[in-house]
């Protein structure tokens, strides 16, 4: 089978944007919901706000010459399309980084850092910090090629992860992840492959053991409290996901006011915000997102990952170095002591005082110090 890697450039048919287009035209909306705020979901208004922006302002082409202009490629992995951005530094020196989205984000997550960490000459840092950046996106998400079978959990993409950048030519490399690129970049650590020179996560997955239980700090306090929170209240979508992906993929694949309210509930609960998504990130930039799972029609094949990897999500010890980032509105904050347990060689701890599980997204120049701090030890 070809290792090539080939070109790709995004040239979406006007005819699908003139159909996203109708839909959204002839939406059959729901009643008001019953209660102040999100209790029950997206509500009314704020989905009307973004939809409206969509029908009426957004421009699907903007973002288009975006991601073309960063450079697009794909390539056939374990006999699976993948589709990357790659951005090389103009720095000789540069440090080879793979970059990994979760759901329900996409490569657009990461467009504010690409060049400040390719070139940080450029945009007032230090050149010796400057990073060559792959981001690919997941299997069955954007446009990857959605696996016709079983069998692509973490591990599975981790893999195809460091074939990726062996085939790229980077024989030593550094990874990063949030929400499943948390998972695979853990995976991608714990595999032991020589190229991996270290990883960063900024969603640790690191749980108390039961001796730490009596004697837990007020912050540990409050990230098992947010836990039990969000297990109670937060995470019907994983449930739905885990278990019945076919089934909902119907839905969100045909309305694409379904579609973004399932995403943009999200941008809503997951933000460092106050509830307020706009305060972080833009409409366009959340449409942006939105629409790598509208065009390619991935509700149900990006959901699958849930399937697959869900119950297994919890990371693996890694010996290689390990830094986090631990921002303040995550889903799950892991306390130092926990993590040093998965990882005895922790090289970069710090707890930020603003973001959320969208790092990258939301607070681009607080992600860009912390990976350019967090490597600096590997370079």
């Amino acid at each position: 089978m070809s290792d090539a890697i080939e070109p790709f450039t995004l040239a979406i048919p006007q005819a699908a944007l003139d159909d996203l287009g109708a839909r959204l035209a002839q939406t059959r909306w729901p009643e008001r919901e019953t209660v102040d705020g999100w209790q029950q979901g997206v509500p009314l208004d704020a989905m009307r706000r973004l939809i409206d922006h969509w029908r009426d302002r957004y421009d699907w082409r903007r973002c288009e010459a975006m991601l073309n202009a960063f450079g697009q490629y794909r390539t056939i992995i374990d006999g699976l399309g993948m589709h990357f951005l790659h951005v090389r530094s103009p720095e000789p020196g540069a440090l080879p980084l793979i970059l990994t989205h979760g759901w329900p984000g996409s490569v657009i997550e990461f467009h504010k850092v690409i060049g400040p960490l390719t070139d940080p000459r450029a945009h007032g840092g230090d050149p010796t910090d400057a990073f060559h950046v792959v981001v690919p996106s997941l299997p069955g998400y954007g446009f990857s090629d959605r696996p016709a079978g079983i069998g692509w959990p973490v591990a599975r993409i981790a893999r195809a992860w460091i074939e990726l950048m062996r085939r790229l030519g980077y024989l030593r490399f550094v990874a990063q992840g949030g929400d499943w690129g948390s998972a695979v970049t853990n995976a991608i650590g714990a595999i032991g492959a020589p190229e991996v020179a270290g990883i960063h996560l900024n969603m640790v997955v690191a749980r108390p053991a039961a001796e730490d239980m009596a004697d837990l700090s007020d912050a540990e306090k409050r990230a098992i409290a947010d836990l039990k929170r969000y297990g109670r209240d937060g995470n019907g979508y994983a449930t739905q996901q885990g278990t019945r992906p076919q089934t909902l993929g119907y839905g969100l694949t045909d309305s694409p006011v379904g579609q973004a309210a399932w995403i943009f509930e999200k941008f809503a609960e997951w933000t460092d915000s106050s509830g307020d998504p706009y305060s972080v990130l833009s409409a366009d930039e959340m449409l942006d997102n939105i629409m790598l799972y509208w065009l390619p029609s991935t509700a149900a094949s990006s959901a699958r990952l849930y399937w697959e990897s869900f119950r297994a999500f919890n990371a693996d010890p890694v010996t290689v170095p390990v830094a986090c980032s631990i921002f303040p509105k995550e889903i799950f904050r892991a306390s130092r002591r926990w993590a040093e347990r998965l990882y005895p060689n922790l090289i970069h701890w710090n707890e930020l005082e603003r973001g959320g599980h969208f790092a990258a997204f939301e607070q681009p120049e607080l992600f860009t110090h912390e990976l350019r701090a967090a490597f600096r030890p590997l370079r």
